[in-house]
């Protein structure tokens, strides 16, 4: 910026001689400070002064523009840069945040936020950089002209000054209303993105595309109209001084032609604040809309700040956690929990022992408070009250990590990237770093080895975004595939089989089971076929435990109960 400002004086100091050597030669060669410098370039007469004058100021002007050139760059990549690591600070922030955190809010915003809001970021550095480099060569801009006539430069600096500072004192109000919109409706753009794209099945069935689309309209279009409104209010300006700078420059040429020898004298004048105006409205322009851009994403801006106040867990910058010893039981004691003090709550002192190597199967009504209980289980929630111990030692926000490296989950709805089997299969492990072996002995044990190695490029296969090219049961297989993989010895499946058939069901509980002893195996399911091979069964309702007893137990009880229940509804 420093270099660039004695640039501009250089280049603006070289336009006086110039001129003065074009209008009046006879008048420079005589001047006793050049006499030197005419001697030293062998100069014999007034118009052997063009060339090396005219030379002088080509280079003072390519030097101020490559100069300038270079700090653009500068800037530019400084600003991005600086762009790049607030995103991904966001990214890893968001990530490391607790479970219970992501239940709460809506993904678009986060989405949003990284990808969206932080090009605010970046745009409000580049216009900080601007605004600074501006001031700067301002001043150096200042200095040559006011050498030149100090009356005219003071004044026209002024008026320009006081013009921009009235447009900025008028437009900041809406400026402000338009950053607040962007950043609102930004964050509606991306959530009716992903809303219309993500149930485009449901979408393609029950021809509902004019709906998506007007939802989308309904975001897109004040979104790009607050845009428009805002670039209009920072270019505008430019304009209306370009114009007021011709007008002044004109007045100026005319009052110094009408004096005495004036043509002479006006022209060097006149062409030194000519290129100084030239220079001086861009800059001032450029600190203005760089002003009215940081103004334009104060929202966006305050948003991403946001997700980048988010705090770290202290593990966060630890190596991975060794898995905390697990010899004997998991037991909960006396726990309570509820999502947020407003809502009911979900689990009500609840006690119950899990032994390690058994096989427990949860049951309940939609709502019982399984998924829950599981998600606690797995330190993904924190009790609002009691404890879950292991081996009698109380799992906390220090251990927990520890805790969740013997820990392998199955969802029902798994998630599939848009990578190969084996990638997918060994989630999360970089490309370079996968056992092959074993991920082919954990399709085995999933059951779906002989589908894979039955495809041209088995293992190799991309899967589609989230697995849009495989059925639901080969998916589900995935899933159970990628927790083998990750060799723990407890495995939760949250109604993990419910999209198989019962013959592939059967072989793949029958593949776990015979994984070996020390493995604790956790079931929801709402077939209690699937509970079959259990030790035991846990049945919720309420918030609490109705009853725990053995598969043939419970579903001897279960018989009994819709016998009596039929007895009744018939007698």
């Amino acid at each position: 910026m420093i270099l660039a400002s004695f640039a501009e004086i250089v280049s603006i100091g070289a336009v006086l001689p110039f001129l003065a050597v074009l209008s009046a030669p006879e008048r420079i060669f005589q001047l006793p400070l050049l006499q030197p410098f005419i001697r030293a370039a062998g100069i014999t007469s007034a118009g052997q002064l063009l060339l090396p004058f005219t030379i002088i100021f080509g280079l003072a002007a390519f030097i101020s523009g490559a100069i300038r050139l270079l700090l653009l760059w500068i800037s530019t990549r400084l600003s991005y840069a600086t762009g790049a690591d607030l995103s991904i600070s966001i990214y890893r922030r968001t990530l490391y945040q607790p479970y219970a955190v992501h239940v709460a809010r809506n993904s678009s915003e986060i989405i949003n936020g990284i990808a969206g809001k932080t090009g605010n970021v970046i745009n409000t550095l580049v216009s900080l950089l601007n605004i600074i480099s501006s001031l700067i060569i301002l001043l150096a801009i200042l200095i040559p002209l006011i050498s030149v006539d100090p009356l005219i430069a003071l004044a026209a600096f002024s008026g320009f000054g006081l013009i921009y500072a009235l447009i900025i004192k008028v437009s900041q109000r809406q400026v402000l209303r338009n950053s607040q919109r962007i950043a609102q409706e930004s964050t509606k753009v991306i959530k009716s993105l992903q809303e219309g794209l993500g149930g485009i099945r449901d979408v393609l069935i029950d021809g509902t595309q004019a709906t998506y689309c007007q939802i989308y309209s309904n975001a897109d279009l004040p979104f790009r109209h607050a845009q428009g409104n805002n670039l209009f209010i920072s270019m505008s300006p430019r304009y209306v001084l370009e114009a007021l700078g011709m007008l002044l420059i004109s007045g100026l040429a005319y009052m110094l032609a009408m004096q005495p020898d004036g043509f002479a004298r006006a022209i060097p004048v006149l062409g030194a604040l000519a290129l100084g105006a030239q220079r001086l409205l861009p800059v001032l322009q450029l600190a203005y809309s760089s002003l009215s851009n940081i103004q334009g994403g104060q929202a966006s801006l305050q948003d991403a700040i946001e997700l980048l106040d988010q705090p770290l867990p202290d593990y966060a910058d630890q190596p991975p956690s060794q898995p905390i010893p697990f010899r004997h039981k998991i037991e909960l004691k006396n726990l309570s929990f509820r999502y947020t003090p407003q809502t009911p709550i979900v689990l009500d002192s609840l006690d119950l022992v899990i032994h390690k190597g058994s096989r427990t199967g949860f049951i309940g009504v939609t709502g019982s408070g399984k998924s829950t209980l599981l998600d606690i289980i797995m330190g993904l929630l924190q009790p609002t009250s009691g404890t879950l111990e292991l081996d009698g030692q109380a799992i906390n926000s220090g251990n927990n990590r520890a805790w969740q490296a013997h820990i392998a989950h199955v969802p029902q709805a798994i998630f599939l990237s848009d990578s190969t089997i084996e990638e997918n299969i060994a989630f999360g492990i970089p490309k370079n770093q996968i056992d092959h072996a074993r991920v082919e002995q954990a399709a085995r044990q999933a059951q779906i080895a002989d589908i894979i190695e039955s495809w041209p490029k088995k293992y190799k296969t991309f899967v589609g975004e989230r697995g849009i090219r495989l059925s639901g049961g080969q998916r589900q297989r995935i899933g159970i595939a990628r927790a083998l993989y990750k060799q723990a010895d407890v495995i939760i499946f949250d109604e993990a089989t419910s999209a198989l058939d019962n013959e592939t069901e059967k072989a793949v509980m029958d593949a776990i089971e015979g994984l070996g002893k020390d493995l604790t195996i956790l079931i929801i399911a709402h077939r209690l076929t699937t509970l079959k091979n259990c030790t035991e069964i846990v049945d919720l309702a309420d918030g609490g435990i109705m009853r725990i007893g053995t598969y043939t137990e419970i579903v001897g009880l279960s018989e009994i109960q819709t016998s009596l229940e039929h007895w009744i509804e018939t007698n």
